[in-house]
């Protein structure tokens, strides 16, 4: 908001990281647990570039059309409890249909049809969301456990990934976005120490320093 306790200046690196958006293709949120990385920064970005709607103060990269996109965590349960529940809400039925409440990051009267995923109970597999622009975003819902070969195959414009993703798997999203110059969000916590992927970010001097 503007103004009252939770005010956007606040939250300066927050900011930073959404302006970083019109310059770098990647980016990275290195933090601690419990600062708003999955909620805050991913989940929030990620809802926004889907459906179109940018706030007024929005600095960050805009795009004016449909996309398509990823999100993915480690564990096909962790996607499901944590991704999955940021942006869609919780499981719910409507006349014998499996959906969601749509209580979300993303409003729930731009949530459109749902597939889910086969052997996952209650983790969707590609969800369809309303662009302001008219048409329909997408996005799939992925974890690193599917390993890299799940991450072939078709172009993105977006992807999310919440907890540090191995290396291969990285370098297969890195591709999805070559053809579109799309965009990559990574929010995870350096619990693995100094890995190549920490440490190629650190080395470029992307993260600003405390």
């Amino acid at each position: 908001p503007d103004e009252g306790p939770l005010r956007r200046e606040l939250y300066p690196k927050h900011m930073a990281f959404f302006e970083a958006g019109k310059v770098h293709r990647e980016r990275l949120m290195l933090a601690a647990n419990r600062v708003g990385k999955t909620e805050g920064i991913g989940g929030y970005e990620t809802s926004l570039h889907l459906t179109g709607e940018y706030p007024h103060w929005w600095v960050g990269y805009r795009f004016t059309k449909p996309i398509s996109a990823w999100a993915a965590g480690a564990f096909n349960e962790t996607t499901r409890d944590i991704v999955q529940n940021k942006l869609l809400g919780r499981i719910s039925w409507d006349g014998g249909k499996k959906t969601v409440n749509g209580t979300g990051l993303i409003p729930g009267a731009a949530i459109g049809d749902i597939s889910w995923k086969q052997g996952v109970n209650d983790l969707a597999d590609t969800v369809q969301v309303r662009h302001v622009s008219g048409g329909w975003s997408n996005i799939g819902l992925k974890s690193y456990q599917q390993g890299r070969k799940s991450f072939e195959g078709t172009e993105k414009d977006l992807i999310w990934l919440d907890e540090e993703v191995p290396e291969d798997v990285y370098s297969e999203c890195a591709v999805r976005l070559m053809t579109t110059q799309g965009l990559m969000i990574m929010t995870f916590s350096p619990i693995g120490g100094m890995t190549s992927i920490v440490r190629s970010f650190l080395d470029k001097g992307r993260v600003p320093a405390a």
